[in-house]
């Protein structure tokens, strides 16, 4: 019977870690990648394991790998602060874990609360992530921003769901699609993407349309429109940002009384 190692990076988590640690509580092993934490992430967890470890950021792709590689069991759950594995999940996990599981890594589905409810429409959902492997058939990879799971061979969807509990409120939803757009737009540019008009134009509206319509955010009400129109201001903040970006908008304005042509004479 193959034994589980649960992997959680944390920096700033205490308001988090202890609900996300409680519902990993029948692992075999729970094992915290802390970041220097300024609050009480590192004694929460503490409570929970003495597989703690405290070191400077690296990113998230070497933090994960770093987690896994701490673990002392080859089978990996990897759990974000802000994610709650779900009674039907955990059982699941289990009952696969009962015999050598045939496939080098397992996807679930996350679902996110937010605005007072389960979001179950828009691009947001199912949300398949890749976070149940076997660390000698599978690492993470990625860049800037959407780290996952490469494995080793073909993988098999569960159907038991990780709760997600993305964000306070909607301040906090328009701070993270601020980093993350400014992430994603490095990201496009270091792998030679441009953007123009065309593309800002015509993708935030597409973006909304897919959300809302093709999606079914209409299905969430009030809270499936907003989702909808912030998911699409997302994509026109991300091009906006590679466009400033490639353009070089930034740079050092004319000195005081340069010639101005975007002025009329």
């Amino acid at each position: 019977m193959p034994k589980l190692s649960v992997t959680v990076i944390t920096r700033n988590e205490a308001a988090n870690l202890a609900a996300a640690l409680d519902s990993v509580a029948w692992a075999d092993e729970v094992v915290v990648v802390d970041s220097e934490s300024t609050d009480a992430t590192v004694a929460i967890a503490h409570r929970y394991t003495d597989r703690v470890v405290v070191r400077p950021w690296p990113g998230y792709v070497a933090q994960k790998n770093h987690a896994a590689g701490a673990a002392a069991h080859d089978w990996i759950l990897s759990l974000d602060a802000d994610e709650r594995v779900t009674p039907e999940l955990a059982a699941e996990i289990q009952a696969l874990l009962r015999d050598e599981p045939g496939a080098p890594g397992y996807r679930v589905r996350r679902v996110t609360f937010h605005l007072g409810r389960w979001i179950r429409s828009t691009d947001w959902y199912p949300d398949y992530q890749l976070r149940l492997y076997d660390r000698r058939r599978g690492r993470w990879t990625g860049t800037y921003v959407h780290e996952s799971v490469q494995a080793d061979g073909p993988v098999v969807d569960l159907s038991g769901e990780l709760q997600h509990l993305a964000y306070r409120d909607l301040s906090h939803h328009v701070q993270t699609i601020d980093r993350y757009s400014t992430l994603a737009a490095a990201e496009m540019r270091d792998r030679g993407r441009t953007t123009g008009w065309a593309d800002l134009a015509l993708h935030p509206p597409a973006a909304f349309l897919r959300n809302y319509v093709l999606r079914g955010g209409f299905r969430d009400g009030v809270p499936g429109l907003i989702i909808s129109l912030m998911n699409a201001a997302y994509v026109a903040l991300k091009l906006a940002k590679l466009w400033e970006l490639c353009s070089h908008s930034t740079s050092t304005p004319p000195a005081p009384g340069a010639a101005d042509s975007s002025k009329s004479s």
